[in-house]
């Protein structure tokens, strides 16, 4: 089951809207569905990728911090814990 379009018009990067790695502008942290089975940061420089377990992102900055150096290309399929 994809994520839900409501969902993903509210989700954004969690290192991108808080604390001290929060990014300027009037909506940063914006995601992208990748492959169905991932959200990937559209801020440049960001390169977080999170990814969807049994229909639920996984939002955890840790998380998209594994993911940082992999091509979208290249991504797994997320395999649940």
């Amino acid at each position: 089951m994809p994520v839900d379009p409501e969902l993903l018009k509210i989700l954004r990067c969690p290192a991108c809207v808080s604390g001290p790695t929060r990014r300027e502008g009037p909506d940063p942290g914006r995601l992208e569905l990748v492959k169905d089975t991932w959200l990937v940061c559209q801020e440049e420089g960001c390169g977080r990728k999170y990814p969807i377990k049994d229909d639920i992102p996984v939002m955890l900055i840790e998380e998209g911090d594994k993911w940082r150096d992999t091509p979208v290309e290249e991504l797994p399929v997320p395999v649940p814990d």
